[in-house]
């Protein structure tokens, strides 16, 4: 069972959201929030394997609630809910450390597998963020290896899972990933995937 959070502002979209999910049966909604500030509080309480998360709200942001909860929480993921789809904000919601980045239109079926995707460790991404990414000049320079490498980290493999696939070693795989991580300032592997993405560096899964 994947235990989610809700956190919105407006009580008629955490119940539209609870609506949806509610008829999944391996999603189970174990808490919900109206703003950042008890995100944090009931997130950091119940640990949730994902939190939906609104990114404009008064008082503590979305962009700052992800950042605190992961900070308490690494294990939790966060997927931005959003009608925004701005790259200034975008990028903030993946300097914040989220998984993700899905807009209030979503079906519940993209909605569901969203959670599933994330909660597996994968970066989500709306076709219409993935390609407004693609449209943006990449900001830092990621070698043909290092994009291989972290293109197969999006796809969920291992370091071990990708040099055999590469045939290379385990801590040359490391090496690229540690370049990767520098490069984009990040010091994680879901981090580095949703950057290169943000940055265009990398193509959508």
């Amino acid at each position: 069972m994947i235990t989610v959070v809700l956190v919105d502002d407006h009580p008629v979209v955490r119940e539209g959201m609870r609506g949806m999910l509610s008829r999944e049966t391996d999603l189970a909604i174990v808490g919900e929030a109206a703003g950042g500030a008890e995100a944090v509080t009931v997130a950091t309480a119940v640990r949730p394997d994902v939190v939906l998360m609104d990114l404009r709200m008064p008082g503590v942001d979305g962009a700052s609630a992800t950042e605190q909860i992961l900070a308490a929480c690494p294990d939790t993921r966060v997927v931005i809910l959003t009608t925004y789809e701005t790259h200034a904000d975008i990028v903030r919601a993946v300097a914040a450390g989220a998984s993700g980045y899905l807009l209030k239109g979503s079906s519940r079926v993209e909605l569901a597998a969203a959670v599933r995707a994330a909660a597996r460790g994968e970066t989500v991404l709306a076709p219409s963020v993935s390609a407004r990414l693609r449209r943006r000049e990449p900001r830092v320079v990621l070698s043909a290896r290092e994009v291989e490498v972290l293109g197969h980290v999006a796809r969920g493999l291992t370091n071990a899972e990708i040099g055999r696939l590469l045939h290379i070693g385990e801590t040359t795989v490391k090496t690229h990933l540690q370049r990767t991580f520098a490069k984009l300032d990040v010091s994680d592997r879901t981090a580095a995937v949703t950057a290169a993405l943000a940055y265009g560096l990398l193509a959508p899964p």
